[in-house]
């Protein structure tokens, strides 16, 4: 009668971990990771703006809240109506800010402040498709009763198609800058793994201004720089 083999557990257990390990795939994160280079960097372009925007607008005081608003609306249903007149189209006045706040008194005598009348403000914002006419119309917002001019930004209205050059100078610059930091470690730059723009706002910066006198107001447009910023990573052969 031949002899019962008998598997112990631990004999088992080994030849089962065995099985395992050889039909077990390798994992993805025991492969070689890829080295990379990442570089940011900027591009410009230079455009010459070809509109404006103004933003303008009508403060009245008064011992109540109605009667200042009332004096608001008065002004500034002037000063909208005389900006159509002048050509300004409608879907160009948009109006920005509105706010009505108490007037306070502070007496010396140590009592507490009272209320002594209210404060409303309107603005509107403008755009001006037409430089020419920029001078000449802010002259007309204070003759028309505008009593705050609170800022003009230079635009250009094709920024976006404008900017394409900005962005091709940036991935350039970018690519320089990687293939000379690749170098300096004794690489070189391999393919594009990633590309991403920076979207935040470039704009014209706004320039503070206060309604005085109306008279001939000079203008200089000057010359916007449209920036683009890229982040490119490559891999490193």
């Amino acid at each position: 009668m031949r002899p019962t083999t008998v598997l112990r557990p631990t004999t088992f257990l080994a030849a089962a971990s065995l099985l395992l390990l050889l039909t077990t795939p390798p994992r993805a994160e025991d492969k070689p990771m890829d080295r990379l280079i990442t570089v940011s960097a900027s591009g410009y372009a230079y455009a010459e703006p070809d509109q404006a925007r103004v933003s303008a607008g009508v403060t009245a005081e008064a011992d109540t809240a109605e009667a200042a608003l009332a004096a608001n609306t008065e002004l500034m249903q002037k000063v909208v109506g005389g900006l159509k007149e002048t050509g300004v189209d409608a879907k160009d006045i948009q109006t920005s800010n509105f706010n009505v706040e108490p007037r306070y008194t502070n007496p010396r005598d140590g009592t507490a402040p009272s209320i002594s009348g209210y404060r409303v403000s309107n603005q509107v914002a403008v755009l001006v498709r037409d430089l020419k006419s920029l001078g000449g119309l802010l002259d007309k917002l204070v003759s028309l009763g505008a009593n705050q001019v609170y800022g003009l930004a230079f635009e250009v209205s094709k920024q976006e198609t404008l900017k394409d050059e900005a962005r091709k100078d940036a991935v350039a610059n970018a690519r320089r800058r990687a293939e000379l930091l690749a170098a300096a470690a004794g690489s070189e730059v391999d393919e594009v793994v990633t590309i991403a723009e920076e979207t935040g706002y470039g704009g014209p910066r706004p320039m503070a201004m206060r309604a005085a006198k109306a008279e001939a107001v000079p203008v200089e447009a000057g010359t916007e720089t449209l920036e683009a910023r890229v982040t490119v990573t490559w891999k490193l052969k």
